[in-house]
């Protein structure tokens, strides 16, 4: 099962992309439809309600009257409190409840207005963000919800920021202009990632790195690279975890394959072992032969250099995952080259021409093997350069 994210802010045309994923088959849950369904007449939940705020918030026919609610508990908030802790279990009992019966193949489209609001991101195997000009989503409320424009103005500005969207945005669509376009655009995103997407995780299948290929750096690898964490986190259930951005797309600057490299610390190997399935179902399989690094020069004993690699699930990001042990020399390997590099302008200077000659040499042939293999000489060599600048400089992990 894939579990896909869907958000964005009022007036953003959200329900135009949940409507065209739910006809290609997706399982829409609606989060405003459950929060609805569980205080509806002759249900506990509404019940809990007028047991707690006073028959004064039912109208005449016994239902809710969210008006009278609200005037209730806007400006208390040990009374929005009490109303959170009757209101949410019952949407997150019903919620399980709907994705537990979805079929193990679905494309299961959890849409929340508030997923950012509310941390729900990490949860989500793909996030979908959908937005539009702030002005274009005024227009559409005013004119179909009968909203005045400063009521619609000051909802926007209750809700998430833009910043705050695209740091755990996976996909961003911009429903600023004619419907058919951001239809399009899902059309695409359901064919060449989501369907895909599902199909890797439930046949524990991952993506392929691809060629020697460089791209220029992109700015946003570090927020990616985040977001990538605390799924990981959140997939081992232990959001206190250490989950590292490393690799060259960790280094401000520098052209890198466009590959986001991670580092989870664990106890041992054994550990190690003990959550790959946890990862392989948050959409992270495991390689099957990898499972140490090369050794180096001041280390070789092979045995010094365990670790486990996972790979990425989604089409649309690629990821290694690196599963190392705390203190072990892979795992402190990894931590201090970046760090060397980001530190080291002449260091990354050459290392940057080195990855741009073997780029050139092997990315004609595709062949990223003898690429990696080309790069170990300088790695070699590389590492007693860095650990003797840690020692200079009192760099510690």
């Amino acid at each position: 099962m894939l579990r896909v994210g869907l958000t964005g802010g009022i007036g953003s045309g959200k329900s135009t992309v949940s409507g065209r994923l739910a006809e290609h088959g997706a399982v829409v849950i609606d989060a405003d439809r459950i929060a609805r369904e569980v205080v509806e007449p002759g249900t506990p939940g509404l019940a809990q309600l007028a047991d707690a705020f006073g028959s004064g918030i039912l109208d005449r026919s016994g239902s809710l009257d969210r008006a009278a609610l609200a005037t209730v508990v806007f400006a208390d908030d040990a009374a929005r409190q009490r109303l959170n802790g009757i209101v949410h279990p019952l949407i997150g009992e019903r919620t399980a409840e709907l994705m537990n019966a979805a079929p193990a193949d679905a494309i299961v489209v959890h849409d929340v207005p508030l997923l950012v609001e509310n941390g729900l991101a990490p949860a989500y195997h793909l996030v979908i963000v959908v937005d539009a000009p702030v002005d274009t989503r005024v227009e559409r409320v005013t004119r179909d919800r009968g909203m005045s424009e400063a009521d619609t103005r000051a909802r926007i500005a209750a809700q998430a920021t833009e910043q705050a969207r695209r740091a755990v945005a996976d996909v961003w669509l911009d429903n600023g202009g004619p419907v058919d376009q951001v239809l399009a655009d899902v059309d695409a995103l359901w064919a060449d990632r989501l369907v895909r997407y599902e199909a890797n995780i439930r046949l524990g299948q991952y993506n392929r790195s691809g060629g020697p290929r460089l791209v220029p750096p992109d700015p946003t690898w570090p927020t990616q690279a985040d977001r990538l964490a605390a799924r990981v986190r959140t997939a081992i259930g232990d959001l206190d975890a250490r989950v590292d951005h490393i690799g060259s797309t960790a280094v401000p600057g520098l052209p890198a394959k466009d590959v986001v490299d991670l580092q989870l610390t664990v106890d041992s190997m054994d550990q190690a072992d003990n959550l790959a399935d946890a990862l392989a179902q948050a959409g992270f399989p495991r390689h099957p032969r990898i499972d140490r690094d090369n050794p180096k020069p001041y280390a070789p004993d092979p045995a010094q250099w365990p670790k486990r690699l996972h790979l990425s699930a989604d089409p649309g990001r690629l990821v290694n995952l690196h599963v190392r042990a705390e203190g072990s020399p892979g795992w402190r390997l990894a931590l201090l080259i970046p760090a060397w590099l980001r530190a080291d302008e002449s260091a990354r200077a050459e290392y940057r021409a080195l990855k741009e000659h073997l780029a050139d040499r092997f990315g004609a042939d595709d062949d990223i093997d003898r690429y990696v293999e080309a790069k170990e000489p300088w790695f070699d060599q590389a590492a007693t350069r860095a650990e003797d600048w840690a020692q200079r400089t009192g760099w510690t992990p």
